[in-house]
């Protein structure tokens, strides 16, 4: 078989099905793809459904994460690897390794600081040296904000310190792999503490330029409703983003917020996320918590059809303020695996910055990717 456009490692998951579907729809005449797994009946089922449907065929390939060799042939057989396989930090370094050392594309769906950050530790030289993109959290997990924020900045004036503060407000249910990862991530915030140190150690900062994150509980956009600074991955890849674009002043400030109408709604999320943190430092009670949800579990169409997202975004800097959003449907599935998607062709077929090492889907990808994700039915717009 010739060299495949791209590959997707986990298309008989539950977001890999669902974004095995939209490649097979959206892929361009001609291109070629292919899926990739440990069971080839499975797969062979994914690929007749989608045929079935109208889409392009892929092809099959064994490939199993825990087998680097395996890995690496995959890795030689395409341009861009995606992968949908997670909890990451337990599955996803074959993945990363194979296409730094391979030179090509990859990106995936985590959303997990300590194996975004142990990955940078390992493999960001070997990706620099090979040419490779490794593109992190091309998912819900980061594109609305990181994009979003791009979007935001590149509306006020150069040269000059900006702040964005971020406002997130969403319905959907999770599927049971994300619910894994998350007490996954809980379970090792001291391992993740350290990881993030060394690599701050590691990585230095920009000359001549602040960026920094912020944000304190208090009243939400608009003075409306409350917010409640979010620790999740997403501002880390915004900040990282910045870093690497002088687009974004000598100095800028990003505060990422979730948005709640009642305080008894912020409150109860508190408490509840407090207990997962709390259950999951123990084996005992993060295994209860583990079989509360099954791996495979996701909502079922009728529950992604009613879910949404609307994430606004107020940037200041020279004297001007912006407010934007960025919405969608269900964030968790449906969107992510049509951002997914369109990240996956963006980085196979189109002219993009001569980038290389782990970057952010602003670096790598910017405002071409924005156009591709508002053609597929996200929104950006200035309110």
């Amino acid at each position: 078989m010739a060299i495949a456009d791209l590959a997707l490692l986990g298309a008989t998951g539950f977001t890999g099905s669902l974004t095995a579907d939209y490649l097979g729809e959206h892929l361009p005449t001609g291109s070629s793809w292919v899926i990739a797994g440990r069971n080839p009946d499975k797969l062979k089922a994914v690929a007749e459904r989608i045929e079935g449907n109208g889409g392009i065929r892929p092809h099959i390939v064994e490939a199993d994460v825990d087998d680097e060799l395996s890995m690496a042939a995959l890795a030689a057989q395409t341009r861009v690897l995606v992968t949908t396989v997670g909890p990451y930090i337990k599955h996803g370094e074959a993945a990363v390794r194979a296409c730094a050392e391979a030179g090509i594309a990859y990106a995936d769906l985590t959303g997990e600081p300590e194996f975004v950050d142990s990955m940078w530790l390992k493999y960001h030289e070997t990706a620099v040296a090979s040419g490779a993109r490794i593109v992190h959290a091309c998912g819900f997990d980061s594109i609305p904000y990181d994009l979003g924020v791009l979007y935001t900045v590149e509306q006020l004036p150069e040269g000059v310190p900006i702040s964005v503060k971020g406002y997130i407000r969403a319905g959907g249910g999770p599927s049971g792999g994300t619910y894994h990862s998350a007490i996954g991530a809980f379970s090792r915030v001291r391992q993740a503490g350290r990881t993030a140190a060394e690599r701050k150690k590691s990585e230095g900062r920009p000359s001549g330029r602040r960026i920094k994150g912020s944000g304190k509980i208090g009243r939400g956009a608009d003075g409306n409703g409350w917010a409640l600074p979010l620790p999740t991955i997403d501002p880390q890849i915004v900040l990282r983003s910045a870093r690497a674009l002088e687009r974004y002043g000598p100095e800028f400030t990003y505060s990422h917020f979730a948005q709640f109408k009642r305080l008894p709604m912020m409150v109860g999320t508190v408490v509840g996320g407090g207990v997962l943190l709390a259950g999951s430092q123990l084996s005992l009670t993060r295994n209860l918590l583990l079989k509360l949800k099954d791996p495979g579990d996701g909502p079922d169409e009728a529950k992604r059809a009613s879910s949404w997202f609307k994430l606004k975004l107020i940037g200041e800097g020279g004297g001007k303020t912006v407010t934007t959003q960025v919405s969608g449907g269900d964030p968790g599935y449906t969107e992510t695996s049509k951002m997914l998607g369109e990240a996956a062709m963006c980085l196979a077929f189109d002219d993009l910055p001569k980038v290389s090492g782990q970057t952010t889907t602003a670096v790598a990808m910017g405002d071409v990717l924005i156009a591709r994700l508002q053609k597929a039915g996200i929104t950006f717009e200035t309110l």
